[in-house]
């Protein structure tokens, strides 16, 4: 909505709405609120149809296997850095004017028909600031692996942005309490771009992980995560410009809030650089044994408490004693008489990380798993 292909789209529509029901000359009469809901409707039908086409052509299962795959993971993160460009000021994402021409055209028709085009119209007018949007949407909802993933993200999507359009043209008095177009909305898409630059990150290191690389470790991940919410912050300040910004003479109370955030997130990352847990991104970084240094081997005086260091035996998250091999384990599960936890994972499972580095990490359940399992 606060972006510069949307926000003033708002008012031009609810003017249209207006006259078209002939409210402009009382008060919001029953014609304009039907409209006004079927417009949104059809902007919610038009994105979840979206998300149902990705669903339908490459299904649950696809879905889940392009989820892990490096090459596919490569090219999420490409195209998320394509549109943090964008968000940036490198260039605009924009369809073929044909394209927009031939919904406007269709959109002078009357009833459902027109409604309905107008509402395609908004969506290809504003694909330059909700292309990024709608992509990653379904780039995060299709690396779920679940059939309703896209349809859900896209319901989400769809609804937010709907929802306005609809309420300021059933209740036209509160377009005079929104604030005016201006530099502010590209400093939206700015902030947005900062944002997306950082979870583009989380594609390219799912490559590494599975490659086994050790390019993207821990170290180098988190601090680039660092550098990138100690610019968002500087920028938020007034201190950088980049292309389409409008010079800043001062800056608000609320864009001074959103610095000191950023600044304090970067603040708090840092420690992670040097092996410090960082839990509010243990889904998005690499985990702490995917560093520089590597998972290291356990010895006899390492595992003393557990058992003698056997073949087959590391050190797994959180220094926990594991194994790969499973029939090494089942053997040394029956050799001790102790139960066989059993733990399906992967390197580009961010459940599965989260599960590592937040739960695995509570005192009371490594001693659970280092003892008697």
């Amino acid at each position: 909505i606060f972006t510069p292909c949307v926000w003033p789209i708002i008012p031009m529509t609810v003017s249209f709405f207006i006259k078209r029901g002939g409210a402009d000359k009382g008060t919001t009469n029953a014609t304009v609120i039907r409209d006004a809901i079927l417009y949104g409707l059809s902007i919610v039908i038009i994105y979840v149809g979206l998300g149902l086409l990705v669903t339908l052509i490459f299904g649950a299962s696809a879905l889940n296997a392009l989820s892990t795959n490096a090459v596919v993971n490569i090219i999420f993160f490409l195209i998320l850095v394509v549109f943090a460009a964008s968000f940036l000021g490198a260039f605009e994402l924009t369809l073929p004017s044909s394209w927009v021409n031939k919904m406007d055209r269709n959109s002078d028709r009357g009833g459902l028909v027109g409604i309905f085009f107008m509402a395609f119209t908004l969506a290809l007018v504003s694909f330059s600031c909700t292309g990024p949007f709608v992509g990653t949407v379904l780039v995060e909802a299709a690396t779920t692996g679940d059939f309703w993933g896209p349809i859900v993200g896209m319901v989400g999507f769809s609804s937010a942005l709907a929802l306005p359009f609809t309420l300021f043209a059933i209740f036209p008095g509160w377009l005079s309490g929104l604030p005016k177009s201006g530099g502010w909305l590209n400093s939206v898409k700015v902030v947005l771009g900062f944002i997306e630059l950082a979870f583009a990150l989380k594609f390219l290191s799912n490559t590494d992980m599975v490659w086994d690389m050790r390019i993207l470790t821990r170290e180098v991940f988190v601090a680039l995560w660092v550098v990138i919410f100690l610019l968002l912050g500087v920028y938020l300040l007034g201190k950088i410009r980049l292309p389409h910004d409008s010079p800043v003479e001062s800056i608000g109370v609320g864009r001074l809030f959103l610095s000191i955030i950023s600044l304090s997130f970067a603040v708090y990352m840092l420690p992670g650089i040097w092996g410090a847990p960082v839990k509010i991104i243990s889904a998005f970084a690499p985990p702490l044994e995917y560093s520089e240094t590597g998972g290291k081997s356990l010895t006899a005086g390492d595992v003393a408490a557990i058992a003698p260091a056997i073949d087959g035996m590391h050190e797994g998250p959180q220094g926990i004693p594991v194994f790969t091999d499973l029939e090494k384990a089942r053997r040394y599960a029956v050799s001790v008489g102790k139960p066989l936890l059993l733990d399906f994972t992967g390197k580009a499972c961010v459940n599965c990380r989260k599960m590592e580095a937040d739960v695995w990490s509570d005192s009371r359940v490594k001693e659970i798993l280092t003892r008697d399992f």
